[in-house]
C-alpha cells in the first residue's frame, strides 16, 4: 500500500543523481521494499543535475507509478554536494536518509540505521568495513585524506564513511542554517555535533554503468575541500615552514661568509644554484596555491550566490 504524498512523512530519502538511467529502477525496487517493510510513510527525493541520458524520463515514469517519489531538477549541473543539500533542505520527513543510487550502499541497511537512531542518536552514519571495486590507489588516497583532515582540523570525521547516513529533523534544521558555497556534508554534520553513532557494512560494487566520479582526482578534491573548509592550520603551517626555510637560508649564507673570510676557495656550482632556486620557487608556488584556495573560497562566500538553483520540482501533484 503506497502512502499518499500529502501525508506528513516519517522518513525522507535524498538521492543525488546524474546520468543514472540504468540504476533508477533497480534502486527503487530495493528501497521501496525496505521502506514498506518498515511500515513508515516516506518520500524519495531524486535530486537531478540536467542529464544527457534518459534519467529524467525514467524518474518521471516512476513518479506516475508511486506518488511518494519526487524529482528536483536543477537549472544546470551544480554537482553532487549541492544536489544533496538541496534534497536535505527541502525534505519533509522527521528523519532524512542520504544515499547514492548506484547500490554500492545497500538500502537494506536503512532498517538497522533507523533502529539505531531510535536509541537516542541524532545521526547514524554507515561505516565501510570493506570497499569492493575500488583500486588500492583510491583506498590509499581516502585513508590519507581522513588522516590529514582529522589531524589538522577540530572536526573528527569518522574514517571510511561517506554521505550514507540518517539524520533527525533537529540536524536537518541546523544544516539549513549553514549556507556554505562548498558543502562538505560529512564535515558539516560533524560540525553540528549531537549524539552520533555508526553502523558497519560491506560496500558493494556499482550495480550498473560507470560512475561520474573521477577516481584519481575526486578523492583529492573532496579531501582538499574538507581540509580548507574546516581548518586554517595549513596557513599556519605555511608560515612556520617559511620561517624554517628562511632560517636555514640565513645560516647557510652565514656559513658561506665564514668560509670566505677564512680564505677557503668556494667552487661556484651552477647545478647547486639551479637546484636551490628551483626548490624555493616550488615552495613559493605551493604556498601561493594554498593561499589561492582559501582566497577563492572567501570570494565564493562573500558573493553569497545560492548553492543551487531549482528549475522545477516534479511530483504527482504536478499532474
Amino acid at each position: 500500500m503506497l502512502h499518499s504524498l500529502s501525508e506528513k512523512k516519517t522518513i525522507s530519502v535524498v538521492v543525488p543523481v546524474y546520468k543514472e538511467a540504468l540504476t533508477i529502477k533497480p534502486f527503487l525496487a530495493r528501497i521501496e521494499s525496505v521502506l514498506e517493510q518498515m511500515q513508515l510513510s516516506y518520500e524519495i527525493i531524486f535530486c537531478l543535475d540536467p542529464s544527457p541520458d534518459d534519467t529524467q524520463n525514467v524518474i518521471q515514469q516512476e513518479i506516475n507509478r508511486n506518488a511518494n517519489i519526487k524529482l528536483i531538477l536543477f537549472s544546470r549541473r551544480f554537482g553532487q554536494p549541492a544536489a544533496t543539500m538541496a534534497g536535505i533542505v527541502t525534505c519533509q520527513g522527521e528523519n532524512c536518509v542520504v544515499i547514492d543510487v548506484d547500490l554500492q550502499d545497500p538500502p537494506e541497511l536503512i532498517v538497522k540505521m533507523h533502529a539505531k537512531l531510535q536509541e537516542g542518536y541524532e545521526v547514524v552514519y554507515a561505516k565501510r568495513r570493506s570497499r569492493k571495486g575500488e583500486t588500492l590507489f583510491k583506498r590509499f588516497i581516502a585513508y590519507m585524506g581522513y588522516k590529514v583532515i582529522n589531524k589538522l582540523t577540530d572536526m573528527k570525521i569518522p574514517q571510511n564513511t561517506g554521505d550514507f547516513r540518517i539524520m533527525t529533523r533537529r540536524v536537518i534544521d541546523e544544516l539549513r542554517h549553514l549556507n556554505e558555497s562548498h558543502g562538505f556534508l560529512r564535515g558539516l554534520v560533524a560540525y553540528i555535533g549531537f549524539k552520533q553513532a555508526c553502523v558497519e557494512y560491506d560496500r558493494d560494487e556499482r550495480f550498473a554503468g560507470k560512475g561520474n566520479y573521477n577516481r584519481f582526482t575526486g578523492s583529492l578534491k573532496i579531501g582538499l575541500n574538507g581540509l580548507i573548509s574546516f581548518s586554517s592550520r595549513p596557513l599556519q603551517m605555511m608560515s612556520i615552514m617559511g620561517a624554517i626555510i628562511a632560517g636555514f637560508s640565513f645560516f647557510l649564507g652565514s656559513w658561506y661568509v665564514i668560509q670566505k673570510l677564512m680564505g677557503f676557495n668556494l667552487t661556484p656550482g651552477l647545478s647547486t644554484t639551479v637546484l636551490v632556486v628551483t626548490f624555493f620557487s616550488g615552495i613559493q608556488l605551493l604556498c601561493l596555491g594554498l593561499m589561492g584556495e582559501y582566497v577563492g573560497r572567501i570570494y565564493d562566500e562573500v558573493k553569497k550566490r545560492p548553492l543551487f538553483i531549482i528549475d522545477q520540482i516534479i511530483s504527482s501533484k504536478n499532474e
